[in-house]
């Protein structure tokens, strides 16, 4: 099926509901869907969770793509640290954080009046480990329509590329979590290291994508592989290694390999589900 026929099912799809929250990162996915239900229906309201896990970029991104969109914009705070199923980071955390999520968010809508629950996963997602996935699909009410329509990231982006939106080429934010090993059990301290470590880094030098992994206090920095010559300036990675060890890393290391989404998940073949 074309783009064009596949957009025109997820409009008719939109256009079947009367009132739609939007759960909004201010990723490209999340933001787009966004879009299209702001322009389609009348009554719509984008909401970014806010938690230990969320990068504090990533609520300035939300922010300014809501603006952009000129969407209703609010936030809810959601603390996954509060159920041990997360905390012990197992292969399914994401399913317990994703379900709390969900909760969250329905009860939002409901006490809003709001009928139904949409979020962004596309459908090359579905082809990588996604437990947040399953706990999607055990709720009534909620959708993801980019799946559910077999829309790719790359179309996406199109959309809204074609939109004239800024946001279609952002790369994605995943959450904090994502930078602790499966079976490390996950706390605010190392959540809050990786964050203002990303931070710093970012300060110094401009990069187009960042992931600092927390392995038990030493900081693994993954960029794009075209990008790690950013790296060789002697200012730069002395500064950085200041930065680091402020937030509290014993040790900082630049993986050559370059980033890769969900590296970690590679290192679990031990960790039980």
């Amino acid at each position: 099926m074309d783009l064009n026929s596949k957009l025109e099912k997820l409009l008719n799809f939109i256009r079947s509901f009367k009132s739609v929250v939007i759960a909004f990162s201010g990723g490209v996915d999340s933001s787009t869907l966004a879009a299209l239900c702001a322009k389609e229906l009348s009554k719509v309201v984008a909401v970014t969770v806010v938690s230990p896990i969320t990068p504090s970029r990533e609520i300035e991104n939300a922010k300014k793509a809501a603006k952009e969109i000129g969407i209703k914009h609010e936030f809810i705070e959601v603390n996954p640290l509060e159920d041990p199923n997360f905390v012990r980071n197992t292969l399914d955390r994401c399913y317990y954080c994703k379900r709390n999520l969900i909760k969250s968010l329905i009860d939002f809508g409901e006490r809003r009046g709001y009928s139904v629950i949409f979020e962004g996963t596309n459908v090359d997602e579905l082809k990588e480990h996604r437990p947040g996935y399953k706990a999607v699909k055990s709720f009534e009410n909620v959708y993801s329509p980019w799946a559910k329509f077999g829309f790719r990231k790359d179309e996406i982006r199109a959309i809204a590329k074609e939109m004239g939106f800024s946001f279609y080429n952002k790369q994605p934010l995943a959450c904090l979590a994502t930078r602790i090993p499966y079976g490390v059990e996950i706390d605010g301290k190392k959540l809050k290291m990786v964050d203002e470590a990303e931070n710093a880094i970012l300060d110094v030098v401009e990069l187009s994508q960042i992931r600092v992994r927390n392995l038990n206090n030493v900081a693994v920095i993954e960029v794009e592989r075209d990008e790690i010559e950013k790296f060789f300036d002697v200012n730069v990675i002395s500064k950085i290694v200041e930065e680091l060890k402020k937030v509290g890393f014993k040790q900082v290391l630049i993986d050559l390999e370059g980033y890769k989404s969900g590296k970690l998940s590679y290192h679990s073949d031990n960790v039980k589900p």
